[in-house]
């Protein structure tokens, strides 16, 4: 609900206070008087594209504030949250308008964009008008209200999320085709490379060890020459292991006093047998482990060039080509798999079309059926309207399938029997339109709404018993809620349950604007005024206590 309007600077508004209620607010005045810069000034401060220049004459900037109170639940909320804005039960927006053409806005005391006022003013308010495009006469907006007075919320959310999963099947399958179609482009190559990798099987590290292993062999016949000798000085005849034996059995066999003496001699070369023998085995072990044949050198060399070849050809590291095998291989599993693949994404993007299709069946059904008691539902408003003879349809017509259906909606009227049915803003006359707009707004609120309704006068063109109906309705809008209503019918006027008295004066050599409450008795003086015009008189002051 619209609680306050600060407006400083705007038009021919020097400063203006106003506090609205909940119910019925009606404002009146002359024509010319500045009751559309009530709704400028608004406008402005929720975003709306208006009057280039609304900056009062003389002034250095024009500013405007509106505060509005938000029940627990309201759709604002998340607009707050996403545009990240402190968020409370009451809501400030301000935005001021400098001389030079500059806007700068806030929310909450937040800095914020154009855009984001215009995001939470879809959920503050409707302003409605003969030539409004923003409410009902725009026909891209007729199947949302359709939706809203069908109540098909829960069914629209469901065919969203169908509509998402099938988008996205059809994807996963478009995407498995063109991989698919590559991975056969490349199919005899795959299964040859394959094949070929698969034959050499090369392991990781194995270049590396052949490499070891090559160069081992290449030097071995001289390495192993030099081990032969140094085993036959060991072991040979008249070797140092023969040599070092002859010559301890020649100590040991010393006697007497000698025979202490060399002790330590003796021990020393039993220790140095030990460490030749020793030593020959492992020079002997050493051959045996270097003994190979000119075929093995051959072989080893064989396999070291076959992988370096490999891996030059595929263009990877040796000891990656086991790697990358198995990444071929992959590919052409994928290729013997494909067949089953496409299947199972062709049979799942069916199944997600046709619970998508039947879905939207079910909600074109449920359209169909609120679409004749929306048509029944505003007939009967426009009986006591003086609009009896006049017809209103909600057409429905086949679309392109989207989240939300493949269903066109648009009401559509004929203003009399017989006439041609056509869009309700371009059919109906200033007066008739009117009328319909608000048996629309009546049939589509259905009771207690969160959003602000301003009609700016939406009952231009009629007057008796049928502004006083019109009246009526916009009371009954209010009940629960909040209704602004800028009208020039004395009718109306007096059905509000808050009314303002919009003024125009010159003071100083300067025209300026007001806005004044009125109370009991400036009430019936104002219906008096709109009843008679500028000189009230004493019919006119009956007639308007009768109204009121």
């Amino acid at each position: 609900m619209l609680r306050a309007l600060d407006i400083r600077d705007i038009l021919l508004i020097d400063h203006l206070e106003l506090g609205f209620e909940a119910g019925l607010n009606v404002l009146t005045g002359e024509t010319g008087a500045g009751k559309s810069i009530l709704l400028d000034s608004l406008g402005f401060v929720l975003g709306w594209r208006g009057r280039a220049e609304l900056v009062r004459s003389g002034a250095a900037q024009g500013e405007v504030t509106a505060v509005f109170d938000l029940p627990d639940g309201h759709a604002a909320f998340a607009v707050l949250e996403e545009a990240g804005i402190p968020q409370g039960s009451e809501l400030i927006l301000r935005r001021v308008n400098t001389s030079d053409g500059r806007k700068t806005a806030w929310v909450n005391d937040r800095r914020c964009s154009g855009d984001v006022l215009r995001a939470l003013s879809e959920h503050l308010v409707e302003l409605h008008g003969q030539n409004d495009d923003r409410g009902l006469l725009n026909p891209r907006g007729h199947r949302s209200l359709l939706d809203d007075f069908a109540g098909l919320g829960p069914k629209l959310a469901e065919l969203r999320g169908l509509w998402r999963a099938r988008a996205k099947a059809a994807s996963e399958l478009m995407a498995a085709r063109k991989a698919i179609e590559a991975l056969r482009e490349e199919e005899e190559y795959l299964r040859y490379s394959v094949a070929e990798l698969d034959k050499l099987s090369p392991k990781a590290g194995e270049d590396e060890a052949l490499d070891r292993q090559r160069r081992q062999m290449q030097g071995a016949e001289k390495v192993r020459s030099d081990i032969v000798r140094a085993l036959s000085v060991l072991r040979d005849e008249k070797g140092a292991e023969d040599s070092a034996s002859e010559a301890l059995r020649w100590l040991e066999a010393v006697g007497g006093e000698a025979a202490e003496l060399l002790v330590e001699a003796i021990e020393a070369l039993e220790r140095g047998l030990n460490e030749l023998a020793l030593a020959s085995d492992a020079v002997e072990d050493t051959l045996r482990a270097m003994e190979f044949s000119p075929a093995e050198l051959e072989a080893c060399e064989e396999r070291l060039f076959a992988i370096r070849g490999l891996a030059r050809k595929y263009e990877v590291q040796p000891d990656a080509l086991a790697e990358h095998a198995e990444t071929l291989r992959t590919k052409l599993e994928q290729v013997d798999a494909s067949d089953a693949e496409l299947g199972a994404l062709e049979a799942a993007s069916k199944a997600a079309d046709a619970a998508y299709r039947a879905a939207a069946e079910a909600l074109s059904a449920a359209r169909h059926t609120a679409a004749a008691k929306l048509d029944a539902a505003v007939m009967a408003e426009l009986a006591p309207l003086k609009m009896e003879r006049a017809v209103f349809t909600t057409e429905l017509t086949d679309g392109e399938a989207g989240p939300e259906g493949s269903d066109a909606v648009s009401f559509v009227v004929a203003t009399n029997p017989g006439a041609p049915a056509g869009p309700l803003a371009k059919i109906a006359s200033g007066g008739e339109l009117s009328r319909f707009l608000l048996a629309l707004k009546v049939c589509l609120t259905g009771g207690a709404s969160d959003v602000t309704m301003i009609f700016d006068e939406i009952d231009r063109g009629v007057g008796g018993a049928t502004a006083d109906a019109v009246g009526r309705r916009l009371r009954a809008l209010g009940e629960g809620g909040q209704v602004l209503v800028v009208t020039h019918s004395p009718q109306v006027a007096a059905l509000g349950q808050h009314h303002w008295r919009v003024e125009k004066n010159v003071t100083n050599g300067q025209t300026l604007s007001t806005v004044k409450p009125l109370g009991v008795e400036e009430r019936i003086d104002e219906v008096a005024r709109m009843i008679s015009g500028d000189t009230i008189t004493v019919e006119a002051r009956a007639a308007a206590k009768a109204l009121l």
